[in-house]
């Protein structure tokens, strides 16, 4: 896949092409769903299926103070992207430079001069150019003004059961789930698991101390850190092995924390020597599964490594139930 920041790193006669755009926080189904249509349209035409995006998200830019935590880093987004299939990806960088483009201004520059768009595959709320003042209707009125046809997407629904059966997939329905710990629903809307990407670092060192060391991420690791609680999921480290871990997200209540943590102990490692196991310094994946438990402040460690040999066990069994193997 073709990755550009910037429209000078576009060849001049690159195209022609079929177009999306959206932020794409998450890459999940309702994403999926328009970019699988791209590419089938771009692949039809003999053209090549771009995605433009955004880093940072506009609302960053905008209202940072409102602005919503982001499902997924841009590294991550980048890979998810990629792995739908697009032959060429601009991340655009946001500024408010850009966002002061009207909407004739960034479909003539951007899609038409610099992408020689053939056809703006798209969904039907999308909005566009300064003051979000472009719509549906504004791209087809410019696509016949400008050459290019337009493509509008239905919505996507991602879950034909359960209570919010039908309700339209997106990122703010991902983060809600993710902020109550219902990793699960995240992961059905995604389809993938919910992940977290970050450099292990050293940490107060309880864990090892209780006999269950953890992979502790750094603060500013990526990816939406779910609710408070015990996790079952997997450790994925540098060499690409995915380790079965069970995951802590919270502030150590037993031991009086203050900022929230996010550790993966590893279970079932071949060698239990922490000198044998060195994860710090690797930036690693932590993807979620299952919560198992809520946060609770035990009266003191021996009660709490009795609950973590619990939370250890029923990690194995989800973990065991997913992959048919534990691993």
């Amino acid at each position: 896949m073709y990755y550009w920041n910037d429209l000078a790193e576009i060849p001049a006669d690159f195209g022609p092409t079929v177009i999306t755009i959206g932020n794409f926080d998450g890459v999940h189904l309702g994403h999926q769903h328009v970019l699988n249509r791209l590419v089938k349209v771009a692949r039809a035409q003999d053209a090549s299926a771009v995605a433009i995006s955004f880093d940072p998200h506009p609302a960053q830019v905008h209202r940072p103070e409102s602005a919503p935590e982001l499902i997924m880093g841009t590294t991550d987004r980048v890979q998810a992207l990629a792995d739908t299939g697009l032959d060429g990806l601009l991340m655009m960088h946001y500024t408010l430079d850009l966002a002061s483009l009207t909407a004739e201004e960034f479909v003539r520059r951007v899609l038409v001069e610099a992408l020689h768009a053939r056809t703006v595959v798209i969904g039907h709320d999308v909005r566009f150019g300064k003051g979000n003042a472009g719509d549906l209707e504004t791209m087809r009125k410019l696509g016949r003004e400008l050459g290019f046809a337009v493509e509008a997407v239905e919505d996507f629904g991602a879950l034909p059961d359960g209570p919010a059966s039908g309700r339209r997939c997106s990122s703010t329905w991902i983060r809600e789930a993710l902020r109550e710990g219902d990793v699960r629903t995240a992961a059905r809307l995604l389809g993938r698991t919910h992940r977290m990407r970050g450099e292990v670092v050293h940490g107060a060192a309880r864990g090892r101390e209780l006999g269950f060391p953890t992979a502790n991420l750094a603060p500013e690791s990526s990816g939406l850190i779910p609710a408070d609680g015990i996790y079952a999921g997997w450790l994925v480290d540098e060499a690409g092995t995915r380790w079965p871990a069970a995951i802590s997200v919270g502030s150590n209540p037993t031991f009086e924390g203050v900022s929230r943590q996010v550790e993966a102990h590893v279970i079932d490692r071949p060698d239990e020597k922490v000198e044998d196991f060195n994860l710090y310094g690797q930036h690693v994946l932590v993807e979620f599964v299952d919560r198992l438990r809520g946060m609770v402040a035990y009266t003191g460690p021996q009660a709490l490594v009795d609950q973590m040999r619990i939370d250890v066990e029923r990690t194995r069994n989800v973990l065991s139930t997913e992959s048919g193997t534990g691993r």
